[in-house]
């Protein structure tokens, strides 16, 4: 009888599948360099990694014979057995094959953990599982890099190698993925942003990234895209200061549960915050004067700066910076209009969503291990949320344990052009934030009432959004948020006065355009063009300098027909009032 498929969508199967892969891998290194001692090992999105001490440093080249021994392995069909030791004759056994990071785990595992280990052939590993049966269930399996990492994470700890890797059931999965991967690399952020002179991040900050004037245009368009669309919908927007009293953040919960990710200051010696997020100032805004019940929902928008605590190893571009401008809004409501914002939110993300071309799925996070409230309001809450999402007919996942330490939420991960999911929007709801700072309106019925709140966002991170198009469109921008909507080049320089003519004509109207006519050749100003990803690149020769035409090439469309001033000025209006993209 034929044996059933691994389910490799299955997420529970893929993380054994690469755990698995990881052991292969360790098994190797191991069979090549015998003094190589073993850290950690996890699988982890799209692939694994391991940690190892080794003296000898590897390589890219070296990967190639890693993986040639993996092959081996995988092809023997070793079978992964599990097997438990106690305690001490853990450690002695760990201390046998001169495994010290092995040693040391176990050392700071819980009295009562269960000490397991899994055996493949003459390699044991120690390891909670679970695994695959057998090493010929990995069928490809692809190294992609090798970097430092401090054990433990710890840089008073010694720099480890950490190898990383990826496998699938299939050739041609990993294929597919291996594709998609160099698609990325030529798609990152941070070497678009630079060749379009977008962003830059200096020595003098890490973490804190500087926009430059072609990076404020994506920028502004984005927030008066963002202000219109609120005020459509009822929303007023406010602005709260960036420092705020330490008290403050004991109220709201934040020192609890998130002062390692804060910064502090001192003034006119008392101890104050740099903010973290934005809600805690939205409270005290809505909180300035007596509300009726006839005044809720109130929705307060807020293109709010923050500033968190990442460690250094975890800076990344655009994508994981210390400080960020989140597009927050925060909703105050009765208790019966709860469903109904929820879902008004919801068409809201999914009106951006679509705008910019991401298909996304959504994730109900639950309560977490570290939170505030009771359990009552949390129950309350959730089920709100699966309420307004089962009335909307929409599909979602449950993620358990991650919501926010105040309240559960809808996590939205976007889906980018090349298949890539990043998490943006979230709608959280909050019964904590009113309770702690007690806030009220005043009910129907005369007496004060504690109202609900959302915190919802749907860019997520203004920067790590612009990073997130960047790589989406691979810096050709839709025409609406493009930096250089038309550049015009002359063939020669006596054509000069009528491309000013064409540009002035346009810059009137709002359009962003650039001229250039110096004395070099066509195709060196083509190429400069197309390599800043400029919209519309329009040629002007003598043909079109004596007919008022342009010859035009899109940057998405490539060559297109000859056309005149005013069909293109025609063209450009509507592109960028209907937000049109390719």
């Amino acid at each position: 009888m034929a044996k059933e498929k691994l389910d490799f969508n299955n997420p529970d199967v893929r993380e054994a599948y690469r755990h698995t892969s990881s052991h292969i891998m360790a098994q190797a290194i191991k069979n090549i360099w015998k003094d190589a001692k073993l850290a950690i090992g996890p699988a982890i999105d799209n692939g694994f990694y391991y940690d190892i001490d080794l003296d000898y440093k590897i390589t890219e080249a070296d990967l190639k014979q890693i993986e040639k021994e993996m092959k081996k392995i995988m092809k023997a069909g070793l079978p992964l057995e599990r097997f438990e030791l106690p305690r001490e004759e853990a450690i002695a056994f760990m201390k046998e094959r001169n495994e010290d990071y092995k040693v040391e785990l176990i050392e700071n595992l819980p009295e009562d953990e269960i000490i397991s280990f899994y055996k493949q052939g003459d390699f044991v590993d120690l390891c909670a599982g679970p695994h695959l049966e057998k090493t010929s269930q990995v069928k490809a399996i692809k190294l992609t890099s090798v970097a430092g990492a401090y054990w433990r994470g710890d840089s008073n700890n010694k720099m480890l190698q950490r190898i990383y890797g990826t496998s699938f059931p299939s050739q041609e999965e990993l294929d597919a993925y291996i594709t998609k991967m160099e698609e990325a690399k030529k798609r990152d952020h941070r070497k678009i942003g630079k060749e379009m002179d977008l962003f830059a991040i200096y020595e003098e900050g890490h973490g804190f990234p500087f926009f430059m004037p072609k990076g404020m245009v994506v920028r502004n368009e984005l927030e008066k895209f963002w202000r219109a669309e609120h005020q459509k919908r009822g929303y007023e927007e406010i602005k709260t200061p960036i420092i705020l009293n330490e008290e403050l953040w004991h109220t709201s919960g934040h020192w609890d549960n998130y002062k390692d990710n804060m910064y502090f200051t001192t003034i006119d010696e008392e101890n104050y915050a740099i903010k973290p997020m934005n809600c805690p100032g939205a409270v005290l805004t809505y909180d300035r004067k007596l509300h009726s019940y006839r005044d809720l929902p109130i929705r307060m928008g807020e293109l709010g700066q923050v500033h968190r605590h990442e460690l250094s190893g975890a800076l990344h571009g655009l994508f994981r910076v210390r400080t960020f401008t989140q597009d927050d809004a925060h909703i105050f409501m009765l208790p019966e209009q709860i469903k109904d914002e929820i879902k008004g939110v919801i068409e809201f993300i999914d009106y951006v969503y679509t705008l910019f071309g991401f298909k996304y799925h959504i994730e109900l996070s639950t309560m977490p291990e570290k939170h505030i409230g009771s359990l009552e309001l949390w129950d309350l809450a959730t089920e709100a949320l699966r309420e307004a999402m089962d009335e909307k007919g929409l599909e979602y996942v449950v993620n358990e344990g991650d919501g926010a330490f105040y309240g559960p939420k809808l996590d939205f991960h976007l889906e980018d052009s090349i298949g890539r999911t990043w998490q943006c929007g979230t709608i959280q709801l909050d019964h904590m934030l009113p309770e702690r700072f007690d806030i009220s309106y005043v009910g129907a019925d005369g007496e004060k009432h504690k109202p609900a709140m959302i915190h919802r966002v749907i860019f997520g991170s203004i920067e790590r959004f612009i990073g997130i198009l960047i790589e989406h469109y691979a810096g050709k921008f839709p025409l609406w948020l493009a930096p250089t909507q038309v550049k015009l080049l002359t063939v020669a320089e006596k054509f000069s006065d009528y491309a000013y003519q064409v540009a002035d004509k346009l810059q009137k109207l709002g359009i962003r355009v650039e001229v250039d006519v110096r004395n070099e050749k066509i195709g060196y100003k083509l190429r400069e063009a197309r390599n800043e990803r400029v919209t519309y690149i329009g040629v002007i020769g003598e043909r079109e300098a004596e007919n008022n035409t342009l010859s035009l090439r899109h940057n998405i469309l490539g060559e297109l027909e000859e056309m005149s001033y005013e069909d293109f000025e025609a063209r450009l209006l509507k592109e960028i009032e209907e937000k049109i993209q390719y």
